[in-house]
């Protein structure tokens, strides 16, 4: 599959992803062109085609936030940045892990998306959303200690004497989160 052919595929679904973010349609079509000629460079990276849309999805979403970065422009999250990649057969903690951090409050949810699973400095996060530094600290950390708790409702997992999560994760069907 050529870069071409990804385009014919995803195009629109882009399109309007990053239309949904920036709400302006020059942008959006500067940011879907970025985005595109990011996946014709990086295409020999992709390991597994089947999935493509979760991959072309994330580098847009990366691009968005690259753009709201530059711009200084506060990032607001949404569902869709919860879909990681597409099913898979077996189900993992990863599969928990997005519902969880869903249904974390938002004040404790971005901050922690921001760091997490962004990668972005604290001290950032703390400029781009208004915040002092030691509050979004304690958020990101409050909010880690919320995942430990979903996985403890969700999966029934404990934390032991050494104070690390343990557990064994239910089939998808018995798991309170992803059912």
């Amino acid at each position: 599959m050529d870069t071409q052919d990804i385009w014919k595929l995803h195009a629109d679904d882009i399109k309007y992803f990053i239309f949904s973010k920036v709400k302006d349609e020059v942008i959006t079509e500067d940011l879907l062109q970025e985005t595109f000629i990011k996946v014709h460079t990086k295409l020999n990276t992709l390991k597994e085609e089947d999935k493509l849309k979760s991959w072309v999805f994330s580098i847009a979403r990366y691009t968005v936030l690259d753009y709201f970065r530059s711009k200084k422009i506060v990032y607001e999250t949404t569902e869709e940045d919860f879909v990681f990649e597409e099913q898979k057969l077996e189900h993992t903690e990863a599969d928990c892990l997005p519902g969880i951090i869903k249904s974390l409050p938002k004040k404790y949810r971005d901050p922690l998306f921001l760091s997490d699973i962004k990668g972005l400095k604290q001290q950032q996060i703390a400029n781009q959303l208004n915040l002092a530094l030691p509050t979004v600290k304690s958020q990101i950390q409050r909010g880690r200690k919320m995942i430990v708790q979903g996985f403890v409702d969700c999966c029934d997992f404990v934390i032991n004497d050494q104070g690390f999560l343990v557990g064994e994760v239910k089939d998808k069907a018995d798991c309170k989160m992803c059912h």
